[in-house]
């Protein structure tokens, strides 16, 4: 791997957009940092950086790297992936390419990277790293081969999928989609929190009364701060099962907890203390939590036929509407138009004087590009309009 000044000056003599990759650590960290950095580019190479193992503060140390990135495009595969982690330690792009992206507005079946170096440029790419810690340190040999074997073609992959959408007329559609996404992955990742994320704890819903998921917040709580003191994934301090274990068998004594699956295991009853901690304090707790999760926006689609069947008739016109539009361009419905937007037009849809009018402030209120709107507001437009039987 390269010192950070010496790939700066490597990347600085090249020509032409980078080919940029990242590596992170989950399922094993807390964090959702880079833990390796790829990057190729003409009269180059490519160039592997550590980001982590300078021993400073990484917006400084990685300054120089950031500086040259800044010149060029960028071309990612699956961009929506790392640009948080790069945006963390400074790394934004001027301009962006997504080769993932760009072959699902191709209308490509399989958009993954190595199915499309093989399609459009014939080679086929060595798998086998991708799950891996990639916190370890020292990292090995292979696994480094790996990395940089996922930037290896894509300037190629660039150029040859760029000749496709250019083909189907879809070249503007693309950078309107590229410009998007570079302003929405460059973001703080850590400025969007989402509340009670504990609300998505896997199994939450065998617990039914208020009091066990007053446990499960208490756990998943002191779980949380655990791992980010340790910065170890959440699920290595205590799987998501355990958490609804305790929470359904209300133990009240160390002996109680440890009796359970999982809290039996070494690691599990040298914290017994703290879980059991949890689980009284969630007990204590003269505010739990309410049975419902606070809306925000409209119920699950398959509870709208009893709850509001006007809607589920308007959602139901719609997708067959954007189904049609779908195989006419060859796009994906979800990359027609954002799925939650539809859900949400569907569901607050009120008759206007101008349905098309309606549905073109809705989409562009909600970020729809101009490629987008164009395609889909007169097909919804007339979706929405009350399907017979539902006056």
């Amino acid at each position: 791997m390269y010192e950070i000044e010496a790939a700066a000056a490597r990347l600085g003599r090249g020509r032409g957009p980078f080919a940029v990759d990242a590596e992170r650590a989950s399922g094993f960290r807390y964090s959702n940092r880079a833990y390796l950095i790829q990057i190729r580019r003409a009269g180059s190479g490519t160039v592997l950086i550590d980001p982590v193992s300078h021993g400073r503060d990484p917006l400084e140390a990685l300054r120089p790297v950031a500086e040259v990135l800044g010149s060029d495009e960028w071309i990612l595969h699956s961009a929506d992936q790392d640009l948080p982690c790069l945006a963390e330690v400074g790394m934004r792009p001027p301009a962006l390419y997504d080769t993932e992206l760009a072959g699902r507005l191709a209308g490509f079946e399989r958009v993954n990277l190595a199915t499309m170096v093989e399609r459009l440029l014939g080679f086929g790419l060595a798998k086998g790293h991708g799950a891996a810690d990639w916190s370890k340190r020292p990292l090995p040999a292979d696994w480094l081969n790996y990395a940089a074997l996922d930037v290896e073609l894509l300037i190629e992959l660039r150029q040859a999928i760029a000749e496709v959408l250019a083909g189907q007329g879809k070249t503007d559609w693309a950078a309107q989609e590229f410009d998007h996404l570079r302003h929405a992955g460059s973001k703080d990742p850590g400025a969007v929190v989402r509340p009670d994320r504990w609300r998505r704890t896997s199994g939450i819903h065998r617990v039914r009364d208020q009091r066990g998921l007053a446990a499960v917040r208490e756990l998943w709580l002191t779980r949380d701060r655990i791992a980010q003191r340790r910065d170890i994934a959440p699920r290595r301090i205590l799987p998501d099962s355990a958490i609804i274990d305790a929470a359904l068998a209300n133990p009240t004594t160390v002996e109680e907890l440890v009796a359970l699956p999982v809290f039996g295991g070494r690691n599990q009853r040298r914290s017994a203390a703290t879980w059991l901690a949890a689980l009284d304090a969630a007990r204590q707790n003269k505010n739990p939590p309410v049975d419902a999760e606070p809306p925000n926006g409209p119920p699950p689609p398959a509870r709208w036929s009893r709850r509001k069947p006007e809607a589920a008739a308007r959602l139901e016109a719609a997708r067959a509407a954007l189904s049609e539009v779908s195989e006419r361009v060859h796009v994906p419905t979800e990359n027609l138009v954002s799925p939650d937007l539809v859900r949400r037009l569907c569901w607050d849809w009120e008759a206007a004087p101008d349905p098309f009018e309606a549905v073109e402030a809705f989409l562009r209120a909600g970020q729809a590009r101009p490629w987008q709107r164009e395609l889909v507001d007169p097909v919804l437009a007339r979706a929405l309009q009350a399907p017979e039987g539902t006056d």
